[in-house]
């Protein structure tokens, strides 16, 4: 499922101020689990689809580790606008607040509504708050399974972009390794 018209005319916070587009989940509509990430980045943007810059190739790597397909999965994130802020030409990412991501949660619960997927993976500390409405530490929090009403349970990661900033190649390749036990074990729960 892409996003709808009702979601492209979203003014429910300001971020659709600067951002070039509402981005919706997308993935089959059978899809037993639901990936969160926190908000679309500039390429996500651009592009009108979720996890198609920098972090969607780290995801992708983790889901390939994983033995997961990502057509298989549905892919979304909690914020639909792209929150950022100016540093000269560039648009860099500004993490968005608790109003910002409630004000989202309506076209979240809309997306969890129509997929109905068995397992929820909040990636990063937005997508946490964004799935279980509280606040929690995500590398204290990965490997708890929560229940999320009325029938998913929720597993919580790192966000695919937290790899992106690790500059020593033996942690990135453990954290790499981490993100894909955690997809795994996902899959896992989603039987």
């Amino acid at each position: 499922m892409r996003m709808d018209s009702e979601l492209a005319a979203c003014r429910r916070c300001d971020l659709w101020r600067a951002a070039t587009q509402a981005v919706g989940g997308e993935g089959p509509a059978e899809a037993k689990i639901m990936l969160v990430g926190e908000q679309p980045g500039d390429a996500e943007d651009i592009a009108g689809a979720p996890f198609v810059g920098p972090a969607g190739r780290v995801l992708n790597e983790a889901l390939r580790l994983a033995g997961l397909e990502r057509d298989c999965l549905y892919v979304t994130n909690a914020v639909k606008h792209f929150k950022h802020e100016m540093r000269g030409k560039r648009r860099l990412h500004k993490r968005p607040d608790d109003g910002e991501i409630i004000a989202c949660r309506l076209w979240l619960d809309a997306e969890r509504a129509r997929i109905e997927p068995r397992v929820i993976v909040a990636m990063g500390a937005t997508a946490a708050f964004a799935v279980l409405g509280r606040h929690l530490p995500v590398l204290g929090s990965r490997d708890k399974v929560f229940q999320v009403p009325p029938a998913a349970r929720a597993v919580v990661t790192v966000h695919p972009s937290y790899l992106l900033r690790m500059r020593d190649k033996p942690a990135w390749s453990k954290a790499l390794a981490d993100l894909a036990g955690d997809l795994r074990r996902a899959a896992e729960l989603a039987v």
